[in-house]
């Protein structure tokens, strides 16, 4: 509530002198040698903000609300990697979701129908995998990201605001943040009562990038903000994601710019889940407790009878022919060639150089 001080400075203040406590209780010479502008020292070091503090905590009890600040487990572990975390978030609804594996969804506020289907389907898809669907609640894009991550039977979405959590922007998502509120968490690093200002949303971004594995652009055009919010997950060294446009169309820009820089190209959920961490897949997709042979069971019982015997020829470590396959599974070549290329979409069969064959360890 201290006038001129942001996230930055505040983390300073705390870094140097330990706790609040020892910021209120410092000398005005210390707090100056810290560089602050003089007005926000003379305002520390008076005490100035108490009162507004005390009446911005009787609002946070009046709506129900909670407060954390870095120093408690709930805080977003992931969002303290990043160079300017805020040092308080309001927080409405579960904050046992902000630690949750998650992924981020942004895009144009004015997308196409693609568009719009596309970020609900990623979302409920993404959610129905266990992961928490971070956005920033504002019409577009982010909006049908949280509408779909509600469709998941266990979906639980994060809205970031650029606004105070009291505020609903815009106002048609009224029934929206209800609902993110019920399953999942709205939360913001700005007081009550604070109204959306074009500042205040690339501020809210960085949490957006910084809080999960990775974010995934939907469409934008060249100066969108999505496109601030995947850079600054680059910064961040998150993963980024981009759904492919029309390039005849401007809002494709965005994905389309961060493919050619490197982004991966996304069409479906598997393209996310494929680029994160091998231990964050396994805990999101446990392997049961089966044997190899039990499991290639499981996987040859969905099999056609041509692809069964093509398998049955097929070893984990020593390479096998297309030749030889023919030879010895007595089919014709074209039948032995469409039930490898079957298999390898199922992912149970890998091809290698020189059209040899070995099967997957399942």
């Amino acid at each position: 509530m201290t006038p001129g001080l942001g996230s930055r400075l505040i983390g300073k203040l705390l870094r140097e002198f330990g706790s609040p406590a020892g910021v209120f209780h410092a000398s005005l010479t210390a707090l100056e040698g810290c560089r602050l502008p003089a007005a926000t020292a003379r305002a520390i070091h008076a005490r100035l903000a108490h009162n507004d503090a005390e009446a911005e905590l009787e609002g946070v009890r009046k709506l129900g609300c909670s407060l954390l600040n870095w120093d408690e487990p709930e805080y977003p572990q992931r969002l303290l990697e990043i160079y300017d975390p805020p040092p308080l978030l309001y927080v409405r609804g579960n904050p046992a979701v902000l630690n949750k594996h998650s992924i981020s969804m942004v895009g144009t506020r004015r997308p196409t129908p693609y568009g719009n289907q596309v970020a609900e389907r990623l979302g409920r898809e993404l959610a129905q995998r266990s992961l928490t669907i971070v956005s920033g609640m504002a019409r577009g894009v982010d909006s049908s990201s949280h509408q779909g991550t509600c469709k998941a039977s266990n979906g639980a979405p994060v809205g970031v605001l650029g606004t105070g959590v009291d505020v609903i922007y815009p106002k048609e998502n009224r029934k929206l943040f209800a609902e993110v509120e019920k399953r999942g968490a709205l939360i913001s690093e700005f007081p009550l009562g604070t109204h959306p200002a074009p500042e205040n949303f690339p501020i809210r971004n960085r949490i957006v990038a910084g809080m999960s594995l990775g974010v995934v652009v939907v469409q934008g055009a060249q100066y969108s903000g999505s496109l601030i919010t995947a850079r600054l997950a680059m910064e961040f060294n998150r993963e980024v994601f981009a759904v492919p446009g029309n390039i005849t169309c401007d809002i494709s820009f965005a994905p389309n710019q961060m493919i050619k820089q490197g982004a991966k190209l996304v069409t479906s959920w598997e393209d996310v889940i494929e680029e994160l961490p091998t231990e964050i897949r396994a805990e999101l997709f446990p392997i049961a407790s089966t044997t190899q042979d039990e499991r290639i069971s499981l996987f040859t019982n969905e099999l056609s009878p041509v692809e069964k015997r093509v398998f049955g020829l097929l070893g984990v470590d020593d390479l096998i022919h297309v030749d030889e396959l023919v030879e010895k599974s007595e089919l014709n070549s074209s039948e032995v060639l469409a039930a490898l290329c079957e298999m390898e979409m199922k992912g149970i069969v890998r091809q290698m150089p020189g059209k040899q064959f070995l099967k997957v360890l399942l």
